[in-house]
């Protein structure tokens, strides 16, 4: 029997950010440089999918996300936004390609946190 999937809601997708930052977090501690990667660009993700989703804005695909975390840049006149979605692309790209030393690991990380607390203040 197939059950019905339910999309997830702008407050479980906020929780989820914040859940992800923390797991990111926890594995640079361990060393797993790639995993923890990721869980930043999740983290990021997620909070663009929270408020994009909360104004009907299309974010079905990685462009999609770009393009909202842009109009938020715009909207609220921040480009520190799109800073931090670009950091959490360049975890993303690193999870597949482990590019990234020691140096931008570290001052990148707070760029893509500073991100997530940006955008999930957006929220009503």
């Amino acid at each position: 029997m197939a059950t019905e999937r339910v999309p997830m809601l702008a407050d479980d997708r906020a929780a989820t950010a914040l859940e992800f930052l923390a797991k990111s977090d926890a594995e640079f501690a361990d060393g797993d440089r790639l995993q923890a990667s990721e869980k930043l660009w999740g983290a990021a993700t997620h909070a663009v999918l929270a408020v994009a989703r909360r104004q009907g804005w299309p974010c079905g695909s990685h462009q999609a996300m770009k393009a909202a975390a842009r109009r938020l840049a715009d909207e609220y006149d921040d480009r520190q936004i799109l800073a931090g979605f670009h950091a959490a692309e360049k975890f993303h790209a690193n999870y597949y390609h482990d590019f990234m030393v020691d140096f931008d690991l570290d001052n990148d990380r707070p760029d893509v946190h500073d991100f997530v607390h940006r955008v999930l203040a957006l929220l009503p």
